[in-house]
């Protein structure tokens, strides 16, 4: 990602998270990081790299809304097992979009999956435009700006960050596990008392 965002630079990161906006699978955070790391290493402006992610984001979003409301069921079912939409899938996202509302809008920014269809299901829901707009741009600007200031402020340093983070994974992994089956037996032990 470096590299494509060294050889196309602002074009690269708005690319990228333009179409994973509108529901390709693409590596959004990942360019807006890339992006960032180049301006904290001198060769982008962080404020450039900002602004095209998040009108990237908001344009694509958007874009992914009309093509939910205008292509509706129909289109989504026939090309979204290209993008591993399941009719399944559709109905779950469809009825979570409609029971949350905007609220989803903005948290879909950071959940991987959710994000790549959060225009078209609040399309194919009927969400209104204008408050799809107000909170999609809510989202994308929370979202561009949390991996921006992150790979900003990582700089030149992201490769010794990544080794850092690698060593701790095997330990985080194994006290994440530990935490779910300390929640299930706690579960499990609490309708036993009843």
């Amino acid at each position: 990602m470096l590299e494509l965002i060294d050889r196309f630079g602002y074009l690269g990161v708005a690319g990228v998270v333009f179409v994973e906006s509108f529901g390709v699978p693409a590596p959004g955070e990942t360019a807006i990081i890339a992006g960032a790391v180049a301006a904290g290493s001198g060769h982008l402006n962080i404020f450039g790299v900002a602004t095209v992610a998040f009108l990237a984001a908001v344009i694509g979003d958007t874009l992914g809304y009309e093509i939910g409301r205008r292509g509706g069921r129909p289109l989504v079912q026939r090309f979204g097992k290209y993008v591993r939409l399941t009719p399944e899938r559709l109905d779950k996202v469809e009825a979570f979009m409609t029971r949350q509302g905007p609220k989803i809008i903005v948290v879909a920014r950071f959940v991987e999956g959710l994000r790549q269809f959060n225009g078209i299901v609040a399309g194919l829901s009927g969400m209104h435009y204008r408050k799809f707009i107000a909170w999609n741009a809510l989202g994308a600007a929370l979202w561009v700006g949390l991996w921006a200031t992150g790979g900003y402020f990582a700089g030149d340093h992201i490769e010794q960050i990544a080794k850092a983070a690698s060593r701790y994974l095997v330990v985080v992994a194994a006290v994440a596990v530990l935490v779910v089956v300390a929640y299930v037996w706690r579960r499990r032990r609490r309708t036993a008392d009843r």
